[in-house]
């Protein structure tokens, strides 16, 4: 008998074989006229939100795994812990360092995360995830974010609930792009709510002092060209409108202008332009990020919510086009 060398039959030659999954895990897919939002199972982020095809976020493709951050949900803290360690109510506690570069732990525990269908209707989805303890975080919270598509465009409400016996730290924060694509940084005019920005050291980005933006290069309140600015900043002292609600507008790019907005219970907003070119991985965009605390919020305290057993934090944050 002659034998033969075993080999790879290839894709899909094996009618039993499952198929692949991609790499953010299940797609969820919500349309209202022409817009269409696809969000993931791996940390129940925001992967494309385009209005008749032009994209109005800037995402990734569905057999990519996020680079950047994008579209992610930034819970129970957003942006970096210095070391990862930190104090609450007398317990030292040990992060893993999730941005060893810099040594910090960054972003909170459920971006990599696998989060469940909670509710699926035509113009809306509802995710849900329980947060359970783990190395340098004691507490169980229950997590849901609901994306519905309005006649105002994209609506996301993030809800926690403390499940614990005892009280329980949190921050929210969430890292959408809005999308820029091949248009020049000097076309493009961008309007920020902030008074105050926060400035950080240059070797770990790590809180130093807040500042007033007048007379800075940080100053965004009556709309300026983007140009060579490059931002990596984290504001406060937000200017808001109707309802409590501050916002941030894009203009100069294809739907003409974007704006992001969120309600009183954000109080700061990260900006990073550090994805706006070409010469960067994925598709061209400029994080603004809406945060109810500021970076090192579990060292600090500043703006940190304290959930008590049983208590629950809700907060709502958008994106509108024109």
């Amino acid at each position: 008998m002659t034998s033969h060398p075993a080999r790879d039959a290839g894709p899909g030659t094996d009618p039993a074989a499952p198929e692949a999954a991609p790499p953010t895990g299940r797609q969820w897919t919500i349309r209202r006229d022409s817009d269409e939002v696809t969000v993931v199972q791996v940390g129940g982020g925001l992967r494309t939100w385009t209005r008749g095809g032009v994209d109005v976020v800037a995402g990734y493709p569905v057999d990519a795994t996020v680079v950047a951050g994008r579209g992610q949900q930034l819970i129970p803290w957003p942006n970096r812990i210095a070391d990862g360690r930190w104090s609450f109510d007398g317990t030292d506690h040990q992060l893993p360092l999730t941005e060893p570069r810099l040594q910090n732990a960054s972003h909170g525990l459920v971006r990599w995360a696998s989060w469940a269908l909670g509710d699926l209707g035509e113009h809306h989805v509802t995710l849900t995830h329980r947060l359970h303890p783990q190395p340098g975080w004691d507490w169980v919270l229950d997590l849901s974010v609901t994306y519905t598509l309005t006649g105002d465009g994209l609506e996301v409400t993030t809800s926690a609930t403390n499940l614990s016996a005892t009280r329980a730290p949190y921050g929210y924060g969430a890292h959408p792009y809005l999308h820029v694509g091949d248009v020049d940084l000097d076309d493009l005019t961008l309007t920020l709510p902030g008074s105050s920005f926060l400035e950080v050291s240059p070797d770990r980005l790590l809180p130093v002092a807040t500042h007033p933006v007048d007379g800075t290069t940080y100053d965004f309140r009556g709309g300026r060209v983007l140009g060579s600015t490059d931002l990596d900043t984290a504001f406060t002292d937000l200017e808001r409108g109707a309802g409590g609600r501050w916002e941030a507008r894009l203009e100069g790019v294809a739907l003409g202008s974007v704006a992001l907005w969120a309600d009183e219970g954000y109080s700061w907003m990260q900006v990073f332009t550090g994805r706006a070119t070409s010469q960067t991985e994925g598709s061209n965009g400029i994080a603004v990020e809406p945060m109810t605390c500021p970076p090192s919020a579990f060292t600090s305290g500043t703006d940190l919510v304290l959930l008590e057993p049983g208590a629950a934090h809700t907060g709502t944050w958008g994106i509108r086009v024109g």
